[in-house]
Parts: C-alpha cells; structure tokens; sequence
C-alpha cells in the first residue's frame, strides 16, 4: 500500500493524460469532505461540505477545507459535484462560491433544495445549477459524470462515476445498501457491476464503517425501540436528530399517528429542511399530524411529540439548550421521555453526555443508541464493501471518508478481496495520488490545513489564537496593572491585580503585588526603562509565583508611565 509520508514535498506537474486527485478533507476526518480532481487543465470538485468543532476549538461555529491549494486556479473549475445533502458534504459550498459564484454547481433535486437555503443566507443569487438523477450523464469540462443510486440516511443520494481520458474513477459519497429502505430507493449495484465490467481504474469508497463486521442494520429494524418508547411515555416524547434525516423524522411521523400523537418541529434548520423535503415529495405527511411549535401548550403532554435539532450536543441547538434549562419555549419535565436517534459522531460524545445529563438531572428518560436500537447507521459496514470490491474489482484504491482507523480497515477489505497491495493508496488531506497508465501513486502534497469560521469571520482564527482561548477557558486569566512615575522611576499605582477563572481571593495576592513592586523597583534602578521589557519582568515574576499553585492561567501584563 502507498502510505502518505511528512517529507512529501510539492508534486511534479501532471503528466498529459493522466488524472490528479487531492482530498482537501474527509481523509483522517469525520466530515469536511471535499475532492478535487485535475485533468486536461481543469478542475472538478466533489462534495465541499464543513467539520463541526470539538471541545479544544473553543469559540469556532464551523471548520471549512483549505482552499488555497486551488484559489489560484478557481477560473479551471468546472464544477462541483455534491453527492447529498448532509452539512459534511455541502455546508462550505457558500464560502468557496463566495470567492467565485458562477461556478456550475450539480446535484440531486433533493440536495440542492437543501443547499439553496444557504446560498440564500449567504446572498450568492447566480449559481449556475444542474439538477441530476440516477442514470444521468452530465459533461463538465473533461469530465463525463455518470450518476448512480445510492442508499444513505438522507434520501436522492447518489454516488458518481468520472470518465476522463485517463480512466474512470468510481466515487462511491457516503452510502449502504439497506435492501429494504424506507423510501424503496436502493443502492444500484446493477450499475456498479456494469461499471466494473466496463474498468473502474480508481475506486474511492466511504470508509466511516469499515471496521464494523457484517452488514448495517437496515432503517426499518429501528421502529420497534420507537414504538417502545412512545408506549412508555406518559408524558411529551421528543426525539432529537439531525435536521437533515428525512427518514427518521418520517418513521416519528408515522409513529406519532400510531399512538394518536400531534408532532411539532423544534429548531429552525429542522422546520426548513422538513418543509423543504415535504414539498418535493421525500417526506409524506399524514393529515392532521403536524402543528405549530408555538402551540404545543395547547395539547397535553401526552398528545404531543417534539421532532428537535441538538443530537450531537451542539451548545446552540435546541437540544442543548432544554437540557440546561435554557430554553425559551420547551421545558423539560419529569417524565418527558427524549429520544436520541442519531449516532455519536466521533469527537462530540462528552458534549452528547452533558446533554444526557442535564435531560436526566430535569427529570427526563433518556432513550439512546446505548440502552436501545434507535439509530441504524448511514455507512456500508465490512460485508457490504466486501460486496462491492467483488462486484466493481477496480484496478487501484483509495479509501475516503473516515478517521485514520477507518482509512486502514478499508484497505485491508480491498487485499482480502484481491486488489493487490501496491495498487491501494492511503492518503491524507492534502496529499496528491496521480493516476497515470492505469495506475495511482503518491506524488505530493500541498499545504493544507483548517479554516475557522467564527462568527462572520473566516479564517481569521489561528491556532495559536485557539490556545490562548483553551487557556483562558481551562486556566483562567490574571492581569497586573503598574503605573510607574517616568522621572523618579517609583512605582505610584498598583500593581493591581485582577483575575478571571482563577484565585479569586484578593488577599492570595498581597504576595505577588509585593514581588511585582520590587522586582520593577529593582530593573529601574538598574536602568531598565523601556514599557515592553518592564512589562516581561512583571510577566515572569507573575508566572513562577503562579507556578507554585500548579496553574498555567493567561498572564496580561500592563506597565504605563504617569
């Protein structure tokens, strides 16, 4: 196998003819899936979705990929191609169209309903669209684009096969192959085995559960845990995903009209994207079921059902916020029963268990994928890629969407199906495999790295920035103010001291005001007058007392001449 080595240094250029594929996210990751593909001069990207932040990214909303590997060329691009419509794999659509709006943009009719909303958030107005369907054939550039069904836990998905001159490359998006899918759409294995009996020359395939045995559960299998759960609550029962699963809100839909249920929408990206689904046909609706959210308090608890956003313990959704208590029209109470059918994505299971705390601590039975089956995933497990290698048998591999675990266990289904090991390649983000005279191989690597979206700014935040703010939040601050008098070099105010998430005891203090003052007093007699080395003595003298209590907080030193 090719693997991904630190010393890679700038690729050569792409030899005439061949195929340059760079993963500017998703390899090593859950989520930020991005693909660019390179070929005749031209650029084709596939999925350009966002990476929500975990606990050590304090204050950053989204995580976007590095576009500067292509910010120069964006005039090449021809196009981007989006798979789905989950956030990993759209949600930074807007930010790239941003620096280039007419960039043709295909997708599902699903998918681009989905991404619509965003484009309108972000005023891009002129984005040029195709919408596509399985069996579709779409030219972009050099790039023949064939789209095929997929089933995944959102409905239109779809995966793509690219023919270039240099071959055809099998980009699989995210999917399973649930054979009893709710919507009756499913993986179309026909066209994979049709594809593979043409050539697949480079197969890049989801990875997210290839280190889970067997097959994946389909979503059917999960109604009995929901039919349980609304059986034992005598109160409202909330369920709690992620506002993109049309699905699983369809199988609460259907339950809530079993058990004589009025269902109510909680959360803005929620009552969007359901509406959205509803009106193009992906999500039926039983008459009379659903109402208004601002009028839940019309109706019992036991006749009403809240489909809410926060599954993942998002400290903004609305999730989070009932489980502190914080919400401003949902207020738990004891014997409320919340449903939490969505997975754990990697990264976010201590902020999932504050939520399941705080829920539990109001009074609040808790119903999750650990105590009952009330999630299935999205993701082909190992039975099922072992399937498709043997139904495609493409000539080169290159696993994609998934943490390094992930990359390694799909590696190892291609050998134990035959791909030989030369022939399979583990990337990284930013790594540059080449596929030339029917082979693929390392040759690079650009810079690559994130981008942070914080409020309205992108990109500004550095990691050095983020430091500085895990510091302030895990260690506190602690500012000393001098003001010294420039002509008798005496120290006249202060230092005060002033502390945040640290000591808080003002006379714990006393100690460092006395060493701070003749440590100052000290340098100036020994002709040290200058503000920004005075300021680094009370920086240091602050820090070893600080030391002594075992601390590291943030250290704001201010020294002013009266």
């Amino acid at each position: 196998m090719s693997h991904p080595h630190p010393e890679l240094g700038a690729p050569p250029p792409l030899p005439d003819g061949g195929l340059r594929v760079i993963a500017l996210g998703g390899l090593g990751e859950i989520g930020r899936n991005m693909t660019v593909f390179e070929h005749a001069g031209k650029l084709l990207i596939v999925d350009c979705g966002v990476l929500f932040p975990e606990d050590h990214q304090p204050g950053v909303d989204l995580i976007l990929p590095d576009f500067d590997a292509i910010r120069h060329r964006l005039d090449d691009v021809v196009g981007i191609v989006l798979t789905h419509g989950h956030e990993d794999h759209i949600g930074a659509v807007p930010y790239l169209l941003r620096e280039r709006e007419d960039i043709p943009v295909a997708g599902s009719k699903l998918t681009l309903a989905f991404l619509d909303s965003k484009l309108k958030e972000h005023r891009l107005k002129f984005v040029p669209k195709h919408v596509v369907a399985e069996d579709d054939v779409l030219t972009l550039g050099p790039f023949e684009c064939e789209f095929v069904a997929v089933n995944h836990s959102i409905p239109d998905a779809l995966a793509v096969a690219i023919r270039t001159e240099a071959g055809v490359v099998l980009h699989t998006g995210d999917f399973k192959m649930d054979q009893l899918p709710l919507d009756g759409r499913i993986t179309d294995l026909r066209a994979f085995a049709r594809l593979g009996e043409q050539g697949v020359d480079l197969f890049l395939t989801d990875s997210t559960n290839s280190d889970v045995p067997g097959f994946t559960t389909t979503e059917r299998d999960i109604a009995p845990a929901l039919d349980h759960a609304f059986a034992g609550s005598a109160q409202r029962v909330i369920v709690a995903c992620f506002a993109s699963h049309v699905h699983r809100v369809q199988q609460v839909l259907d339950m809530a009209v079993k058990h004589r249920r009025k269902v109510a929408y909680v959360g803005r990206s929620m009552i969007r994207n359901m509406a959205t689904a509803r009106d193009l046909g992906f999500l039926q609706v039983p008459d009379g079921v659903l109402v208004d959210g601002r009028k839940v308090e019309d109706y019992r608890p036991e006749e009403i059902v809240l489909v809410s956003t926060g599954s993942q313990g998002e400290p903004m959704a609305a999730l989070s916020r009932m489980a502190a208590n914080d919400h401003d029209k949902v207020h738990i109470q004891p014997g409320d029963t919340v449903v939490l059918a969505s997975s754990m994505i990697p990264g976010n299971e201590n902020a999932i268990y504050r939520v399941i705390d705080g829920l539990t601590r109001l009074g609040a039975r808790v119903v999750h994928k650990g105590n009952a089956l009330v999630h299935v995933s999205g993701h082909a497990s190992a039975g099922e890629l072992l399937y498709c290698y043997n139904i495609v048998r493409p000539s080169n591999v290159m696993p994609v969407h998934g943490e390094v675990r992930h990359l390694h266990a799909n590696a190892a289904l291609a050998r134990a199906t035959g791909v030989a090991a030369d022939r399979i390649v583990i990337a990284e983000d930013g790594v540059v495999v080449d596929l030339v005279d029917g082979r693929a191989s390392i040759t690079g690597k650009v810079d690559c790295g994130y981008v942070y979206v914080d409020g309205s700014s992108v990109g500004d935040v550095t990691e050095a920035e983020l430091k500085d703010r895990r510091i302030l939040r895990d260690e506190g601050f602690i500012s000393v103010i001098v003001v010294i008098d420039a002509n008798t070099g005496k120290v006249v105010t202060g230092p005060d001291v002033h502390a945040r998430g640290f000591i808080e005891d003002e006379k714990v203090f006393d100690e460092i005001r006395l060493r701070v003052r003749d440590a100052l007093e000290t340098a100036i007699l020994d002709g040290v007058h200058d503000t920004h080395q005075l300021q680094q003595i009370v920086r240091r003298t602050t820090g070893r007392w600080v030391g002594t209590h075992r601390r590291r907080p943030m250290i704001v030193p201010i020294v002013l001449n009266a």
